[in-house]
């Protein structure tokens, strides 16, 4: 496989245009979305039940004073759907004979087509506060479509995706996989195996830690004055949401107390569609600021920001860019990696 991430150097501003449909305009049909369909694996949706327990990962998160947990829906799942990790879930279908794909605009395909050829130093850094950093487009569609390829070959292995709940009455729309160390819905800790079926979590790929090491490297550059302690990620959890997803405002503190204290950042790769972003310093959404995670873009936190609440509140359907998903056949939804050391 290529390297990832070629000539990293110092951040530096770029335009914003990206050519991406409103959700209110008629979508391009792709094939990953016909291939999601055709071969019926996403889960139907079940009436809404209340959730459990809120969890402190962010896997299971509060919403104001109402508990819910990741996803977009928590379901009571049928028979098929109750025997979590089998088969594996394939992120990215198999085009089916005779599907069609209708190509973007021309305009369209060559900007995307300039900015896939763009190193990862053209990001626009934003300091968002203290020990907080957004890096706008810091991952280039290269290396994005490899980042998708290497989780769809992991995620139909063994350790791989699957769908999380708690307990057989409340499974969700989410998919999860967790590479280096295992973490546990039913428990908020971390381990070396799924307790569900003994697997063994999947190794970080090099290539991914030398992305996670660069993009330390340039948000320090950005701001000096607020450095932030370098990681070995030795935990990844990779969650694929569908365009329904929702994500409760909550804190990452099930990594160690020394890791903690330390205030060993966070770092959070945004893929596919894209997202609105909460996060302040408290559960409540209506004081929370807001944000919009587009695919490529790489958020940073840690140091007086390590325990910052944080959430997802809507997925943008058909905002991820055309090339990826004619290069890799994403599905539809945000596929999104968090790196984090213990």
């Amino acid at each position: 496989m290529e390297p990832f991430g070629g000539g990293h150097g110092r951040v530096r501003g770029r335009g914003r245009g990206r050519g991406r449909r409103s959700p209110s305009t008629s979508p391009v049909v792709v094939g990953n979305e016909q291939c999601a369909r055709g071969r019926g694996s996403e889960e139907k949706k079940q009436p809404q039940n209340s959730s459990p327990d809120s969890r402190s990962d962010s896997d299971s998160v509060g919403m104001g004073m109402s508990k819910l947990n990741i996803g977009d829906d928590v379901d009571k799942p049928s028979a098929a759907a109750a025997s979590v990790g089998e088969g594996g879930f394939d992120i990215c279908p198999r085009k089916q004979p005779g599907s069609v794909v209708l190509k973007p605009p021309l305009l369209v395909q060559n900007r995307e087509k300039r900015r896939s050829g763009s190193s990862n130093n053209n990001g626009n850094g934003l300091s968002l506060r203290p020990g907080m950093v957004l890096l706008k487009g810091y991952l280039s569609l290269n290396d994005q479509q490899k980042i998708v390829e290497r989780c769809r070959e992991l995620g139909v292995g063994v350790g791989g995706f699957y769908q999380p709940g708690y307990g057989e009455e409340t499974k969700m729309h989410l998919k999860m996989m967790c590479l280096g160390k295992n973490w546990d819905p039913h428990t908020s800790q971390y381990g070396e195996r799924r307790p569900f079926d003994g697997a063994k979590s999947p190794h970080i790929p090099p290539e991914f830690q030398t992305l996670v090491s660069n993009a330390l490297r340039d948000s320090n550059a950005l701001v000096p004055q607020n450095r932030l302690p370098s990681i070995s990620p030795d935990i990844c959890i990779v969650n694929f949401y569908s365009q329904t997803g929702r994500l409760g405002l909550h804190q990452d503190k099930d990594e160690s107390e020394d890791s903690l204290r330390r205030g060993l950042p966070v770092v959070s790769f945004s893929i596919g569609d894209s997202a609105l972003f909460l996060y302040g310093d408290h559960r409540d959404p209506d004081k929370a600021e807001k944000l919009q995670l587009e695919s490529g873009d790489v958020l940073i936190f840690g140091g007086p920001s390590r325990n910052v609440f944080h959430g997802v509140t809507a997925i943008h359907p058909n905002s991820a860019p055309n090339l990826l998903l004619q290069h890799t056949n994403l599905r539809p939804g945000r596929l999104n990696l968090t790196f984090r050391q213990y």
